[in-house]
């Protein structure tokens, strides 16, 4: 991929991975929009780095994406780079009834955002020079963490998606890159937590962008970063192993 001379989109860009590749991929000279729910988080971050562009946004909400696109066509009409990166991840328990808010707040966000919003984009990409989508998914696509069943799902049915959009859009220039991350410092799953603002541990967020920025610029359709690549190798033979620690 080339990284430096796009205008890039990048869905759930107020904090985490999102925001740190918005900051990576603004130093190597690209223009980057970010989206978001919280309207006070997108203030405070165009403030702190100049040049980022800021848009309100719920991912989760059809109506919002459609907005979004045509937004990003009027004001934003080299828009090459889309980069599908908000996600929700809760706890669950299934031996109790299951609260199916919960469960469209995860799907809806997590898989039919980013599977319409790549299509509202995919004839407007096209037209680009040096097309990309990058489906952000998780090494739990390949070894789920038993406790929050709905999201390791839909990282799952992101990986499967990924295959079969790369296929359709094989004879366009568009490149589709799945980007696996591991567990990284992050508040993502902050809904089973006390403290809304501690993040969960796992590798810190500059270790994960700089092997992700280097699994982008060396080519790579498929990119598990750091422990995932171990859960694509082993996966299911490793299921219980795995989930005992939790």
């Amino acid at each position: 991929m080339q990284i430096h001379g796009n205008t890039i989109l990048i869905t759930g860009g107020t904090s985490g991975i999102g925001l740190a590749f918005a900051e990576e991929f603004v130093k190597h000279g690209n223009t980057v929009i970010i989206t978001g729910r919280r309207q006070d988080r997108l203030e405070a971050i165009q403030q702190r780095i100049p040049g980022i562009v800021v848009k309100q946004s719920d991912i989760a909400d059809a109506a919002a994406r459609e907005e979004l696109v045509e937004w990003v066509y009027a004001n934003y009409p080299a828009t090459n780079v889309l980069i599908n990166n908000a996600g929700v991840q809760l706890a669950m328990d299934l031996s109790q009834p299951v609260d199916p808010r919960r469960i469209h707040e995860e799907i809806n966000t997590n898989l039919v955002g980013p599977v319409h919003l790549g299509s509202l984009f995919a004839p407007h990409l096209a037209n680009q020079e040096n097309p990309v989508i990058i489906n952000v998914t998780s090494g739990l696509a390949w070894l789920p963490a038993a406790f929050m069943p709905v999201y390791c799902a839909t990282k799952a049915a992101m990986h499967s998606f990924t295959l079969s959009q790369r296929w359709q859009l094989r004879n366009t220039n568009i490149k589709v890159i799945e980007l696996a991350p591991p567990s990284v410092d992050t508040e993502l799953g902050h809904d089973r937590r006390a403290d809304k603002t501690q993040s969960h541990g796992g590798i810190p967020i500059p270790e994960f962008i700089q092997e992700a920025m280097a699994a982008l610029m060396e080519g790579e359709l498929e990119a598990a970063i750091g422990g995932a690549k171990d859960l694509r190798a082993k996966g299911e033979t490793i299921f219980e192993a795995f989930n005992s620690r939790f």
